[in-house]
């Protein structure tokens, strides 16, 4: 993977949205390293749209409708509760840095949020990247049973309603997996992103 590290100011979201268009993404090694790498995996993991499947058991908790799931109203919190240290994650990547970034890209119009709310209180969430008609999907976090899968599942149908092509998850994991996500190679992914990118910016 691609790994040039840069601490350059003049990073823009214009040059960030360059970056996704021509498959790299940023990453920083811990919240307090100022320092962002760009990455561009061997093989990158995408959910296929059509192949998207949810279990049963989901299913049946969605439907009892447990938070109610809103777009973009909260998306620095979503962010912020991405970047927390928790006790299955320590420690984390997203940086000061990178929350400015994806703020900026936020209020462009570019990044958005699905989150999950109980009451007042944000209990889940996941952000991400739309350009073209790819989302690529950032980081999720999850207070309450099933309330990341269920942003999820929520981000998918919205993804399919709206005409979108692509799915990036970066990487895959056990988690995605569930739900059909998939390693491709880069020189796989590069015709499905081309194919995205040629595409007039679909709404989010």
């Amino acid at each position: 993977m691609a790994g040039r590290r840069s601490r350059d100011q003049s990073l823009t979201p214009e040059l960030l949205l360059r970056a996704y268009s021509i498959g790299l993404f940023p990453m920083a090694d811990a919240a307090d390293d100022p320092e962002i790498f760009w990455v561009e995996p061997e093989m990158r993991g995408i959910i296929p749209l059509d192949e998207f499947h949810v279990s049963k058991s989901l299913l049946k908790t969605i439907r009892k409708k447990p938070f109610d799931i809103r777009f973009d109203t909260a998306f620095d919190r979503v962010v912020e509760k991405c970047a927390e240290e928790v006790d299955n994650r320590p420690s984390t990547w997203i940086n000061l840095t990178i929350r400015d970034l994806y703020g900026a890209l936020h209020r462009l119009g570019h990044a958005h949020s699905v989150e999950a709310w109980e009451g007042d209180e944000l209990v889940g969430g996941l952000y991400g990247v739309s350009l073209g008609s790819a989302f690529f999907g950032e980081s999720m976090f999850s207070r309450r049973t099933d309330a990341s899968k269920i942003c999820l599942v929520h981000l998918v149908e919205r993804l399919k309603e709206r005409g979108f092509t692509l799915l990036d998850t970066q990487f895959t994991t056990e988690h995605l997996k569930t739900f059909g996500a998939v390693d491709v190679p880069k020189e796989a992914y590069g015709v499905l992103l081309d194919k995205a990118m040629e595409s007039e910016t679909v709404e989010f």
